[in-house]
């Protein structure tokens, strides 16, 4: 009888001295914006979790989950900003998942809000345990783009614009002999992302260099720097300050006339081949349009578009209105580079006239989008599979949003646009008679940036979502109150299908 009575209490006690140790990290765990993580974390010694309740959640907020595990499956309860991101993923192959005690959190498409700290919190019958790590958010940024200016006493005033940096980047001027040269001003704006765009300015003489660098980097070790060789340009400004200017002005005078020239004679030759090679697409300054650009006089030429079913990309997921979209839930992109075979295409041909649309690239209480492209292309081309295709020779007018790569072009060579604060809200003004297709911020009423080129036959808007953003891209056009009479084709399909 004792014997039984002793192995009884043997076993009591054995089962209250059953327990769980989590671990995870000490140090941080560092990701890029718009990139995947695991965030570590597992029980020692190893056991089989599958029954256990496991808990993921931000620091104070332990009903606020990130992700929820209870009854052996994953329960929807959570954070809606973590919804379709995150997920229970192995930190390794060997670490023998839920059965071997690995609780790792994958988090996707991380953005400038996930920094900080994350509980892993897992909990059986008689025992629980908790483990805190930590979550560094960073984004390198755009390569700095250098401008120089002449001034009247022989130097050189250099700008230097870089953006999409987190955390907050430090700038610095050296020479090529390796003098660090004094910025003669620095500014710094953070947009509505969360990141950081960094403009600065210096002076040099002769004397100083005949290479001035610009670095940019943050605390976490992210760097990028631009060059610029400024011998020519400061040579030129001493011998006469008035001399480089008249040239210039004479210069671009006689080119734009060769330029007309031999655009009409390359019409008259084949009009096929003017419409697709005749003139390039040529960024135009922000300072050639007036200060006093008024958005609502945009709008009179406002135009309802809408997706066409028929074009659109398989991994693409658009809506039933035909006017949002974004990349599907089962693609991944595994390429290297903006996704541009993800391309939407609008139901809508112009062939003549004023035309202007609206693109949403921010969701409320959701950052603007980092990845995007918008333009225009001429009807017919909808075959996409790489960059190399997208150019102006085959019918496509673009400007791109390529995350930390910045915002760039499709003309050859390409041009970076150092674009702050990041657009919510694009608008596009289609001018097809004038051959114009221009870009403008619609909240801060700003002009970004306009092409020309020579349009023929149909051209239809372009649209492409890219990947790694919680928002979709979504048009969103004003009705206008008086359009001028322009001409504009029926739709291609309706649009009243539900995806």
């Amino acid at each position: 009888m004792r014997s039984i009575i002793g192995l009884l209490l043997l076993n009591l006690l054995t089962d209250c001295s059953v327990s769980i140790t989590l671990v995870a990290p000490p140090g941080p765990v560092v990701a890029h914006v718009g990139s995947t993580v695991i965030l570590p974390c597992w029980i020692s010694p190893a056991q089989n979790a599958e029954a256990l309740e496991i808990r993921w959640y931000r620091h104070g907020e332990f009903r606020n989950t990130v992700l929820f595990y209870q009854h052996g499956k994953i329960q929807d309860e959570q954070e809606e900003s973590f919804r379709n991101r995150s997920s229970l993923t192995p930190r390794s192959d060997r670490s023998g998942g839920l059965k071997g005690g690995d609780l790792s959190l994958k988090l996707e498409k991380i953005i400038i809000q996930d920094e900080g700290s994350f509980h892993c919190y897992v909990s059986g019958d008689s025992a629980y345990s908790n483990a805190e790590l930590k979550l560094k958010v960073t984004a390198p940024g755009s390569a700095p783009v250098l401008f120089p200016r002449p001034l009247d006493d022989g130097r050189l005033n250099v700008s230097c614009s870089s953006s999409g940096w987190y955390p907050e980047p430090n700038i610095m001027w050296t020479s090529d002999q390796g003098k660090t040269l004094p910025p003669a001003g620095v500014s710094l704006h953070r947009g509505a992302d969360g990141l950081f765009s960094v403009h600065s300015w210096t002076t040099v003489s002769p004397s100083d260099a005949q290479l001035v660098s610009c670095s940019v980097s943050t605390a976490t070790g992210e760097s990028k720097e631009g060059k610029l060789d400024i011998k020519g340009f400061i040579s030129s400004a001493c011998s006469d300050p008035w001399k480089p200017l008249f040239i210039t002005v004479i210069i671009c005078a006689l080119l734009g006339l060769a330029g007309l020239i031999l655009c009409k004679y390359r019409n008259r030759l084949t009009e096929k081949k003017s419409a697709e090679t005749g003139c390039e697409n040529i960024p135009v300054e922000e300072k050639t349009v007036p200060a006093d650009m008024n958005i609502e006089e945009l709008r009179k030429y406002a135009e309802q578009i809408s997706i066409d079913r028929e074009t659109i990309s398989p991994d693409l997921k658009i809506m039933s209105d035909c006017k949002s979209v974004r990349d599907s839930p089962d693609y991944h992109h595994t390429a290297e580079g903006f996704p541009y075979r993800l391309c939407a295409f609008g139901a809508q041909q112009f062939t003549s006239g004023r035309h202007y649309w609206e693109v949403q690239l921010a969701a409320p209480s959701n950052p603007p989008k980092i990845s995007w492209l918008i333009g225009v292309v001429k009807h017919g081309n909808f075959s996409v599979k790489d960059r190399s295709a997208l150019t102006p020779s085959n019918g496509f007018w673009f400007l791109c949003s390529d995350g930390e790569n910045g915002f760039y072009t499709n003309t050859d060579p390409p041009i970076t646009l150092p674009i702050s604060p990041r657009p919510e809200r694009l608008g596009v003004l289609l001018d097809y008679d004038a051959g114009l297709l221009e870009f403008y911020s619609v909240k801060e009423s700003k002009h970004l940036l306009t092409m020309r080129t020579r349009f023929s036959g149909s051209i239809v808007p372009l649209f492409n979502p890219g990947v790694s953003d919680i928002s979709p891209l979504k048009i969103d056009c004003p009705v206008a109150e008086e359009s001028p009479a322009e001409v504009t084709l029926p739709l291609l399909n309706n649009c009243s299908t539900v995806a």
